[in-house]
């Protein structure tokens, strides 16, 4: 399930900045259960990988780190949605 919330980030950063309590909320929408010790991690270990990128912005005592996508995660997204359709054809599910 990793791998489809990694998706899911990629997506949402490719179409707007993305902070980690927006995403959770997100996430949950579309029925995925994550505690900011299990997100803030991926996101950190996806920014070292090259596929997003950050900014920190403050307002006042609170500041927030912002995740944009990054051209290598624009490639591996593209990937990832063409070996989604494969398998979407494959499971009998067009």
């Amino acid at each position: 399930m990793s791998g489809l919330v990694r998706l899911h980030i990629l997506h949402h950063a490719a179409q707007h900045p993305v902070y980690g309590q927006w995403m959770i909320d997100e996430l949950a929408r579309h029925g995925y259960r994550l505690s900011p010790g299990t997100l803030y991690p991926m996101l950190s270990k996806m920014e070292r990988d090259g596929y997003l990128t950050s900014t920190t912005e403050r307002e006042g005592r609170t500041s927030r780190k912002f995740y944009t996508i990054t051209d290598k995660g624009h490639e591996g997204l593209a990937v990832a949605r063409v070996r989604l359709k494969e398998l979407k054809g494959e499971a009998g599910t067009q």
